[in-house]
């Protein structure tokens, strides 16, 4: 019998020297954080997908905005403190080198969330806006 916890999970403390949350072998200062910063842009679709995830991590609604394709970004976007995200699995991939304009990144994320497990599957979209991978939307 599982014992439902009224406390909510508090969100991971990531320093740049923290391994990333994206699940590459590096530092989060030397992968996704770089992206957040804005010290680089994602070169693909997959590595934008991580760091769209790290930023949920680390609660920064800024650079999901900022990397959310024009026509379908939300005005604002409020994120959820109580949601701890515990991981990301790559399912797979399509498109998205430098000869495309668009791919696809299927993944799940996982979380905890009121003292329940679970996880969010999606086939997420990402284009090409002025000149820069950014997420469409996910596919149906």
């Amino acid at each position: 019998m599982s014992r439902r916890s009224s406390r909510s999970p508090k969100p991971p403390v990531v320093t740049a020297g923290s391994p990333c949350p994206c699940g590459l072998d590096a530092t989060y200062g030397d992968c996704c954080g770089a992206f957040h910063a804005g010290r680089a842009t994602a070169p693909t679709p997959e590595l934008l997908m991580r760091s769209r995830y790290s930023a949920f991590v680390v609660l920064d609604p800024h650079y999901l905005l900022r990397t959310w394709h024009s026509s379908t970004r939300p005005a604002d976007l409020d994120l959820d403190p109580g949601i701890r995200w515990t991981g990301l699995d790559i399912l797979a991939t399509t498109g998205g080198s430098t000869f495309h304009n668009d791919g696809t990144v299927e993944f799940r994320a996982h979380y905890e969330a009121h003292g329940e497990t679970g996880s969010q599957h999606e086939l997420s979209r990402f284009v090409r806006e002025g000149g820069h991978w950014v997420y469409l939307d996910a596919v149906e």
